[in-house]
Parts: structure tokens; sequence; C-alpha cells
């Protein structure tokens, strides 16, 4: 049996990218110590927002259609997400290589740049939910008696969504690490979104309850589909044919900062050859 040549070059392109996410995962696992602290530091504020949210919703008898279980769902989800989505981090390495011109040696690389650093950030992202995400979600369910979905569909749109998720977050901050081609300094960029975008993707309230217009505007931009959305799929807030299409929304999103990353990647890299020679 012959197999074409299409097939086996498919698979070593796939196995390259699978290898860069195994890299990903075991360069994270070096930082045990920091991913415990980040788990006491999701526990901490966790226990904070919980004691927040549920102390609200008994005074006010329910807001956006949440309860106490539900609620404490929400909070502990986002908290267990944080370190895989990198919300107070907003830069990748591969900002200073833009910097300092290294991103050069990078094009001449068998790999695509965008690509090989999303496998890279999906290892990593892994490799922090094993001993930051899913530990801070099980001291939720065994203080604040969480509410969870009880069909298996759920969880595996929960997963799928949690991977979207990270993807979006990542590509996202690609797509601010171009603006390094044209700018000298990104920090202010970097900062907007470290404000802007834990605010808008639902993390210190539900998206639910904010304003109309102010909803309107978080749902113009991909936030809402790095955290608020695997959190109401996670949590069961939104079940069946809903939480399909979520997923969906996030699939558009996904697409929406692939290429936009890829388009100002190669205008970065015909303005660096220009200026390289």
């Amino acid at each position: 049996m012959t197999v074409s040549a299409t097939a086996v070059d498919l698979r070593g392109t796939a196995g390259v990218y699978w290898r860069l996410m195994v890299a990903g995962f075991r360069r994270q696992w070096r930082y045990k110590l920091a991913m415990f602290g980040g788990l006491f530091t999701n526990c901490v504020f966790g226990f904070v927002r919980a004691s927040v949210m549920v102390a609200a919703i008994e005074a006010t008898g329910g807001f956006g259609g949440y309860d106490a279980g539900s609620i404490g769902a929400y909070v502990w989800i986002s908290q267990g997400l944080l370190g895989a989505l990198q919300f107070m981090a907003a830069e990748l390495e591969l900002a200073e290589r833009v910097r300092n011109g290294d991103i050069a040696i990078d094009f001449l690389r068998p790999v695509d740049v965008q690509l090989g650093n999303l496998a890279a950030d999906l290892g990593r992202a892994l490799c922090t939910l094993l001993p930051r995400g899913i530990p801070s979600l099980l001291v939720g369910a065994l203080t604040f008696g969480l509410v969870f979905p009880s069909t298996p569909e759920s969880y595996l749109l929960g997963l799928l969504s949690v991977v979207l998720a990270v993807a979006i977050s990542f590509l996202s901050l690609f797509v601010l690490t171009t603006a390094g081609f044209w700018v000298v300094e990104t920090r202010g960029l970097r900062t907007l979104y470290q404000v802007g975008g834990p605010f808008l993707a639902g993390l210190f309230v539900p998206v639910h309850v904010f304003p109309d217009w102010l909803r309107r505007i978080a749902e113009c931009t991909p936030f809402p589909s790095m955290l608020q959305v695997p959190v109401d799929v996670l949590s069961g807030r939104v079940t069946g044919w809903d939480a399909a299409q979520l997923v969906g929304t996030q699939v558009c999103w996904l697409l929406v900062v692939l290429v936009l990353g890829r388009v100002l990647l190669a205008a970065g890299r015909r303005k660096l050859e220009v200026q390289g020679g």
C-alpha cells in the first residue's frame, strides 16, 4: 500500500505542532511553585468574589438569572481559567522578538510563526489547568456547593469551549503583538488590554448583568468568548442548541482573530524586509 506525499506531509506537519505543544507543556511545568502560588491566589480571590456575589444574590433575590449555586460556579470556573487565559500577563515572548528584530529568524524557520506559537501556548494552558485550574474548581465545589450541568454533552461542549477560549485569547494577544512592527513601545496597548479585556470578558461581573449598551459593546469584541462563554457552557447556564450556538460564536471569533493576525504578520514581514534589506 502506498501513501501519498500529501498525506505524509500532513502527518509530518501535525507531528511538528504536536511536539511544539508538548514542549509548551514541559516548559510551563518547570514553574511548579509559580503555578501553586497562582492556585493560592485564585482561591483567595475566589473566596472574596464568591462571598460578595452570593451576598448580593441573597440581598437582591437574584440578578441576571443567577442564584447562589450558579453564581458560585461562575466565580470559581472563571478563577480556574485565569491562568490559561493570561489576561494579566497581556504580553507574549514574541513581542520582544518583534521589538529587537529577532522575528526575522523565526520567519526563516520551516514552522508557521503564528500557528507554532499557538501550539506552544495550548500546551502551556493545558499545564496550568492541572495544578491550578482544576484544584480551584474543586475548592469552590467543596466550599460553596456549585451548580454543574447534568448532561455529558454540556461537558464535551464545555471542553471544546475552553480550548477555543484559550486559542482566541492567544490569537488576540498575537494581534496586539504585531503592533510592534509599527510602534516602538506597546506597553500602553498592553495596559489597555489588561484593564479592558478582563472587564469585557466578564471576569469582575458577568456580562449578563451589564447594561444593554455595555453588553452590546462587549459582544462586538472577542472578550466574552474568552471567559463568559466557556463559563456559561461549563456551568450549565446555557445548554443544548443554545450552548452550541455560543460555541459557534467562539469559532467565528477564532477565525476573525486568526485571519487578522495573519494579515498583520504578513504586512509586518514586508515592512521588516524593507527595513532590513
